[in-house]
């Protein structure tokens, strides 16, 4: 019986990340040619009005997480997230629209509008989670950050781009907080594999606590907007 049960676990998670994998590891066509291709980035600002609506224009998207900060993200990160809405591995209908040719173009259009987004200087008021800085909820989301995450996101959540794993730290709290249940969900379809191992365990409230750590991760002055009211 034991061993039936290790059987029916292991195909269960088979049937489960398997195809994450796939998406994940999915490259190829224009994908691969626009990450060869060097970013005109003035064409990419007026590319980037097609996405101002719902990121605002200056790429800082919504503190109530309807919408996720782009502003500062590496331009790899962004293009893989284009091109996996844009052929179907992630689920968006939203962006769906906007993402495709006759919207924005093929490639050197991709690559221009995800190089300008990286250049974009930060909110320095992102959405937090509720325990600042000395709370126990804080500590122990520096806890579960520093084992779960820091492998793939780096020790300040700066992420990688050669990887394409994202830049987390400036993130809103609501905007990773949801994209963290649809992971573990198997909602997000492009997730990396490695995350849904991660993460698996976690309950409700080390997941909120995780995230209010990341959410308060402080972002270098350098890649910042100097106020609020900063426009592009």
């Amino acid at each position: 019986m034991k061993k039936y049960l290790m059987i029916t676990t292991f195909t269960i998670m088979y049937l489960v990340i398997a195809p994450a994998l796939a998406v994940w590891k999915q490259k190829g066509g224009e994908f691969e040619k626009a990450l060869t291709l060097k970013p005109d980035t003035k064409h990419g600002k007026q590319l980037f009005g097609i996405c101002a609506a719902c990121h605002l224009p200056e790429g800082w998207g919504r503190k109530d997480g309807s919408f996720p900060q782009l502003a500062g993200q590496h331009k790899e990160v962004l293009l893989k997230q284009l091109s996996d809405i844009r052929a179907g591995n992630r689920d968006n209908p939203t962006m769906y629209p906007f993402t495709l040719p006759e919207s924005i173009g093929g490639p050197q259009a991709l690559a221009d509008i995800v190089g300008y987004i990286e250049k974009l200087p930060m909110t320095p008021d992102n959405g937090k989670g509720k325990w600042p800085k000395g709370t126990p909820e804080y500590t122990q989301g520096k806890k579960l950050f520093e084992t779960h995450c820091v492998r793939c996101h780096g020790p300040h959540g700066e992420g990688d781009a050669k990887k394409f794993y994202p830049r987390i730290q400036g993130q809103h709290y609501a905007y990773m907080l949801r994209q963290f249940k649809w992971i573990e969900a198997g909602k997000r379809r492009n997730a990396d594999p490695d995350m849904m191992e991660q993460i698996k365990n976690f309950t409700d409230k080390e997941q909120e606590m995780v995230i209010n750590y990341v959410s308060r991760i402080p972002v270098p002055n350098k890649d910042l907007a100097p106020s609020n009211d900063s426009v592009n």
